[in-house]
């Protein structure tokens, strides 16, 4: 999701170009009047990405985005209000095949839910509130996502809703916080959903800059095997046998890594234990000794560099694939 102001076209445009380049598919921005809702048009023009727009409440902004050219909305049908409200953005949504997310979020559920009901419960039962709503319409291009900032509700009420419905799922953990501790939260909860089968599109929610976001969602991505993008760094987290900064070559390492778009696997090992082993195993490695490294390729020996050469000798093997 875009982190400018979408009213400001010329940095939300800077914004999703410097995501497309980053791996993000597909883009939200929040609309939040119609000044917004208006600036879409400009920005759809200048982007490649598909873009969903986010709005709440007002079906005259829905509806705008629409004629805008958004390729998706998200709202919550139970919101807007008036059936007849719902039934013109249902409308213009299936004459454009336009999809719509069902946006469900623990912090702002129905008020008439049941009590007795788990949040868990709650976020699913609302869910099949608003997407009764729209089958009802005779709508089936449906989203739908139901997040928490809590790991274990949020797996739940995905794991519960499904087996209830056919639509795809758009799984993340929401509102967690700074990477530190964000990155732990999302990690968990979508890795979890995903490695159950569970979701079809990710977003990881993170107070820092989107691309931090699209960073890790690819990473959660990689560490399942389930999407390449990038190198893949294996780096050793050092005790009393190592002889080397692995902590500074292995920094070095990723940042320059992070400018690279092979799926290649590069391992940093600081001794003879796992360090030969795993350099073997990677396109390119370095295993680490007293003062000095062997530099592998595709399992085999290359040569052997002293400590403040190593680095330089694996980025120019990097760049040689």
């Amino acid at each position: 999701m875009t982190k400018t102001d979408t009213r400001n076209i010329p940095a939300t445009i800077s914004q999703i170009k410097e995501l497309e380049e980053c791996g993000c598919e597909i883009i939200r921005l929040a609309i939040p009047d119609m000044e917004a809702a208006t600036a879409l048009k400009s920005i759809r023009k200048e982007v490649r990405i598909p873009i969903v727009a986010d709005i709440h409440f007002d079906y005259r902004l829905a509806l705008a985005a629409l004629l805008a050219g958004a390729d998706g909305l998200r709202l919550n049908p139970g919101n807007i209000g008036d059936p007849e409200r719902v039934k013109a953005v249902v409308r213009a949504a299936k004459e454009r095949e336009i999809p719509i997310r069902i946006g469900v979020n623990a912090g702002s559920l129905p008020k008439d839910l049941p009590p007795e009901l788990t949040t868990a419960q709650k976020m699913v039962k609302a869910a099949m509130g608003h997407i009764k709503i729209l089958e009802a319409l005779d709508f089936s291009l449906i989203k739908v996502s139901l997040k928490a900032f809590d790991v274990p509700t949020t797996v739940e009420a995905y794991r519960q809703i499904a087996s209830l419905i056919p639509y795809p799922l758009h799984v993340g953990i929401t509102e967690t916080g700074t990477p530190k501790t964000g990155l732990v939260r999302s990690a968990v909860g979508i890795g979890n959903l995903l490695y159950m089968g569970i979701g079809d599109t990710i977003r990881v929610s993170l107070t820092s800059p989107p691309q931090e976001e699209v960073f890790a969602a690819y990473e959660i991505l990689k560490s399942l095997n389930l999407r390449q993008r990038g190198p893949v760094l294996v780096s050793c987290p050092t005790c009393s046998r190592t002889e080397v900064d692995i902590v500074g070559i292995a920094a070095r390492v990723q940042e320059a890594l992070n400018k690279i778009d092979k799926p290649i696997r590069v391992a940093v090992m600081g001794c003879a234990v796992n360090g030969p082993g795993e350099a073997k195993e990677a396109d390119l490695g370095i295993a680490c000794g007293k003062g000095q490294g062997l530099l592998f390729r595709k399992g085999e020996k290359i040569a052997s560099f002293p400590e403040d050469e190593l680095v330089n000798a694996l980025l120019r093997e990097i760049a040689s694939l």
